[in-house]
């Protein structure tokens, strides 16, 4: 039996108790890592991921947080690493995701998006980087999306914050890379989640599903969400020792181009 790849590691995953965040949960759980699965307000959420984590013999424990409040990131760093130990791993995972059309679009909802997809991350990183730094060791990783490299007319700002979230994945892997804290990212394509169930079952969206099997070389129009959870790993593990600030993409070859 080849040895686990987490063993003994601590890992903080937002946006945890669903889609891509919910299945790198479970797999670094069996991976031997002792998981903080973090829902963004209902920790029961987050409770049933752990409760399938500890029935499969793995460790977790279940916290909430809205990483658009930095009091509450750095109440839940601290209450984080009280629990479970000093943190090895940090998955930012958390992220909405809605169409922001010209005209159509109030400043509440930009600065939603924004404070989510974007702040929450950079502030995770901030808070929990000193005590990496101090330990010389950590691995980061942020979810970004396949939308930072190929533009949508109906998502555009999801896709700028994201790729916004690419250039803090640069820019953050600089700064700690000379403490062996490896800052990686991934960006997805369309994966099989809740917050996409409306694209990939409503007669409304026939039309946006007719572009998305065009433009998608493999054919598979939605990753599962356990495929980017192998990428995941792979970047969690010390596998990926030489990368720093890399962003991989898992997108069903969409970027490639037309």
């Amino acid at each position: 039996m080849s040895e686990l790849l987490l063993k003994d590691k601590v890992a903080m995953i937002t946006g945890g108790s669903s889609g891509i965040g919910a299945a790198i949960a479970r797999l670094f759980a069996e991976e031997g890592a002792t998981v903080a699965v973090v829902a963004s307000s209902d920790t029961a959420k987050a409770q049933r991921i752990v409760d399938v984590i500890s029935q499969s013999g793995g460790r977790g424990k279940a916290f909430s947080c809205n990483v658009e409040d930095l009091a509450q990131i750095n109440h839940l760093v601290s209450d984080v690493e009280n629990a479970l130990g000093p943190v090895d791993i940090l998955v930012n995972s958390a992220g909405v995701f809605f169409p922001t059309l010209i005209g159509e679009t109030s400043e509440a909802d930009f600065d939603r998006m924004v404070s989510i997809n974007l702040k929450g991350p950079f502030f995770l990183i901030d808070c929990i980087a000193p005590g990496m730094i101090a330990r010389q060791r950590g691995k980061i990783i942020n979810v970004s999306s396949v939308s930072a490299f190929v533009g949508s007319k109906q998502y555009g700002l999801y896709g700028a914050v994201k790729a916004g979230l690419v250039s803090l994945t640069k820019t953050f892997a600089l700064q700690l890379a000379p403490h062996n804290i490896n800052v990686n990212a991934i960006a997805p394509g369309n994966t099989a989640t809740p917050i996409n169930q409306d694209i990939r079952t409503e007669p409304e969206f026939a039309e946006r599903r007719a572009m998305i099997e065009s433009s998608t070389p493999s054919q598979r129009l939605f990753s599962e969400p356990e495929d980017i959870a192998q990428t995941a790993l792979f970047l969690a593990s010390d596998r990926s020792r030489a990368m720093h600030g890399s962003t991989l993409l898992a997108d069903e070859g969409r970027a490639a181009g037309l």
